[in-house]
Formats: C-alpha cells, structure tokens, sequence
C-alpha cells in the first residue's frame, strides 16, 4: 500500500495580507497528479486542513473540490483536525462520506479506517482541559493525551497501523508560523509515545522533519512565515510494503527569502536581482532611519512585504531584541507586563494570565 503524508495546508491562510488562496490551489493541483502518477491508495492529512475555524467560503470550495478529485481517482483520503481547525465544523457529515474519512472526535482516536489490510488512525488535535475529564487523566498535558490515546491504539488487534497525529514532539523544529499550543508553558509529546506503530503521519510542525524513521513530519506544503525560507515544501510518500520513504516536493508559488543591508546597496547591488520576484523580508542596516524606505526598496522588488530597521553598531535592548512572532502567546503577554510595569507578573497574575490564553485556544478549537 503506498500512502502520501501531507498536513498543514491551512486554507484560507494569507501571507503578509497576500493572497495564498491561487498557490495552494496550485498545491492540490498537484498532489493530485502526484496521486495519479505514483498510484497512491490512501492519502492522509494530519490536521490544520484549514487556517481557522471559521474559514472563508473560498477556503471551503477550495477543500472540497481537492477531496472530490480524489475521491474520483478512486484513493481514500483520512483526514484530523488540527489546533486550527474547529472539530465539530471540519467532522460535520464525517459518517455521511464516502471514500473521505475524518477524524475530529477524540473519543473515535482509537477506531480505525481499515483500507486493505492496513488500520489508519487517526488522532486530532487533543486539547488538554477537554480531554482530561472524560479520559479521567492524571495531569492536564499533552502528554497524557496523546499517551492515553496512543495506549488505546496499540491494544488495538489490527496487524499493520498507521496513526495520523497533530503535535509538538520533543526535538521538532518549529518556525514562526504554527499558533502555540502550550499548556503550563509545556507543548511537547516525546517521541517514546508514538512506539508500536508502521508508521506516523504528524501535523503541526511546519518544516518536514524525520523524527525516526517511522515518525515523520510533513510540514506545510507551502511557506506561511519567513522563518520557512530555505524550506523545501511537499509531501511523504510511503510503500508500507517495503518500509520505503521519498520526499516529493510541492511546487515553489514564490519564494520566500529575507535580505539584510543598507538601502543604497539594496537598490543597486547585482547581487540582490536573484529576489526581486520574491516575497521579500529586508532588514535595513543604515546608522538613519531612511526616508520612505518601503516605497523605494518596491521599485526593485515589488514583492516586498516586511521591512524591519537594526541600524549597525548600534546595541539594542532586550525589548528590541524580543521578537513576537512564533514565541508562546503567554510568553508575550508577560514580557508586556514586565514592560509597562517595569516590574514582572506575581504568581497569581501570572496563572490569570496562563487561564485567560488557554480559554482563548479552547474557545478557537470548538
């Protein structure tokens, strides 16, 4: 049985207040084809189908004419919801499809779709606080989600498993483009949890990452951060039969790249044309701010998006050098207190803190 790993394809998602809705269109142009030339039997896609709960109707037209082309080529397609995704609005008819198998109830974590003689598991994101109750956990973590979870998996008869999962495991690599997960200022599941398995299909993390040779990341099929540039963006695709894995590469919309230097230099340097049609992160280094520095660094590259200023030589202090984008939400709102109070949060402020972030991810995943 041959299987093509994707995840993250965040539909609906902008980049910069670009439209990425034509690239990922792209996307699903080709992950068809890829599914046609190399016989794919099952496709799985492991959580954050979309970029948020409520998605536009466009991002939904977009999902479902992917999932009718591959139900017409014949291929079952697995599905989880991801911590961006609203569980009950991506399962609404889950029981309903044919050939489309989704996964966004915790509680069916552990009944698989049985394709062949292959059992898929599919395993959406678990929120902590909601799964702690019902599943009578000792400790409010992620952890112990996917741990009990993954228990119930393994004691599962079925020969041959693949477990499709959306989570931060210990020793991924993340970029500034996936929401923070955290619970208590802990995000990461080891990677012991998911032993026992053929093979798991993870979500979240947006770079492909190969945590063993039978965990692996997919990453996001095209970059939402410039943290992602130099990232190659595709799918996994895996024989079972053979234990054989191969990266198929998506196709590049535009690149994603970030340059850094002085605005002179920037507009008239030969070495700087490689990006002027790329969407483009400059960081001017002039000692002065220069004058509507935007507006000229687009003559040269119309695909500039972000424009940051760190004047050489000069030292900047730790409010300067904290950087918001990819850092734990609850690690920003603390360092906003420290930095208007000039003093930090005591511990009760800080769990009101902690209470108030994770009450926001919990309201964003029903």
């Amino acid at each position: 049985m041959r299987v093509l790993h994707s995840s993250d394809w965040h539909l609906g998602r902008s980049f910069h207040r670009e439209s990425l809705l034509g690239a990922q269109a792209a996307f699903v142009d080709h992950l068809v084809e890829t599914v046609r030339a190399e016989r794919v039997d099952v496709v799985v896609v492991s959580g954050d189908v979309y970029d948020r709960a409520l998605p536009p109707v466009d991002a939904v037209a977009l999902c479902n004419e992917a999932l009718a082309r591959l139900k017409t080529l014949g291929v079952h397609t697995v599905l989880i919801s991801g911590n961006h995704d609203s569980a009950v609005r991506l399962g609404f008819g889950a029981d309903l499809m044919e050939r489309v198998h989704l996964r966004t109830d915790p509680g069916r974590a552990w009944e698989p779709v049985v394709i062949g003689d292959v059992a898929f598991f599919g395993i959406p994101y678990l929120e902590p606080e909601l799964v702690r109750g019902p599943w009578e956990l000792a400790e409010r973590s992620h952890t112990a989600a996917v741990s009990y979870a993954m228990e119930r998996v393994r004691a599962h008869p079925a020969a041959r498993k693949v477990v499709l999962a959306h989570a931060f495991v210990t020793g991924g690599e993340a970029s500034d483009s996936e929401r923070d997960i955290s619970v208590g200022g802990v995000s990461h599941v080891p990677l012991s949890a998911f032993a026992g398995v053929d093979y798991v299909a993870l979500g979240h993390l947006h770079g492909r990452q190969v945590m063993s040779e039978t965990v692996r990341y997919s990453g996001s099929p095209i970059a939402y951060s410039f943290s992602e540039a130099g990232h190659t963006k595709g799918s996994w695709l895996v024989d079972l039969a053979t234990g054989g894995t191969e990266f198929v590469p998506a196709p590049v919309p535009r690149p994603v790249s970030t340059v850094r230097g002085r605005i002179e230099d920037l507009l008239t340097d030969g070495r700087y044309d490689w990006y002027e049609d790329h969407w483009l992160q400059v960081t001017l280094t002039d000692p002065v701010r220069p004058r509507e520095a935007m507006e000229r660094l687009r003559r040269r590259f119309p695909h500039a998006l972000a424009l940051a200023f760190e004047p050489d030589g000069v030292a900047r202090g730790p409010a300067a050098r904290a950087r918001i984008a990819g850092r734990p939400e609850i690690e920003v709102a603390l360092d906003f207190v420290r930095e208007v109070r000039g003093e930090p949060a005591d511990d009760g402020e800080r769990r009101l803190l902690e209470e108030a972030v994770e009450a926001c991810r919990i309201k964003e995943s029903v």
